[in-house]
């Protein structure tokens, strides 16, 4: 087997439910497709992000595995259904467990995980379970972002300390997210020597975005 670099694995958790239809999702496909755009002219970046995508509605899927950025393929999206947040933190917990590779006593293993997850609304499924194992275990940085008045910051809070509201769905805003999001993976990609295993540094949220204390 060949010696692999390290990687740095960065998940989208992006919320698809109904609300989310018509031109929230237009956006998010617009942004998904300028986060690709952007990581794969930073040579760092390039070097060392893996992306993959979990979207949730009724149920969660993870509809791009963990990929280098050359090979990535934008995933089909389409808005409908409920709001399984609880599903998709779990199947994140599990797609962590099976892609990340863990340091060995030949080989260090990957760097600590990204996460970005993104809802407009209420969970509908059971997610305090899954939400507190992520919580304790910090498998990954996760960085939340509540979209619109119907997100609840307080269930996002239980997930992560690291949380952000947009007032929006609009299409400005959701641009806006995608950016920050591919800023936060390029600072963090140059910085990974300096702070192995610890938090990490992410640029200001953009104009407009509350980070919750």
């Amino acid at each position: 087997m060949a010696d692999f670099g390290r990687r740095l694995p960065v998940y989208l958790l992006l919320d698809c439910s109904g609300s989310m239809s018509g031109e929230p999702i237009e956006a998010v496909k617009q942004g998904v497709k300028a986060l690709l755009s952007d990581l794969r002219g930073d040579p760092q970046a390039l070097e060392t992000a893996y992306l993959s995508v979990i979207t949730f509605d009724s149920t969660a899927r993870q509809v791009i595995p963990l990929t280098e950025l050359m090979q990535f393929k934008e995933p089909e999206l389409n808005a409908g259904g409920a709001t399984a947040l609880g599903g998709a933190l779990k199947l994140l917990s599990e797609c962590i467990k099976k892609e990340v590779r863990k340091s060995t006593e030949s080989q260090k293993g990957d760097w600590r995980p990204l996460v970005f997850l993104l809802t407009d609304g209420e969970p509908t499924d059971n997610w305090q379970e899954p939400a507190r194992e992520l919580k304790e275990s910090k498998p990954a940085n996760i960085i939340a972002c509540a979209a619109g008045a119907n997100a609840d910051t307080r269930v996002l809070k239980q997930i992560t300390e690291s949380v952000v509201v947009m007032n929006t769905v609009s299409a400005g805003d959701l641009a806006q997210f995608f950016a920050w999001v591919s800023g936060s993976i390029k600072m963090s990609s140059k910085s990974l020597d300096a702070k192995p295993g610890g938090a990490i540094e992410l640029p200001p949220p953009p104009q407009g975005f509350v980070i919750v204390p």
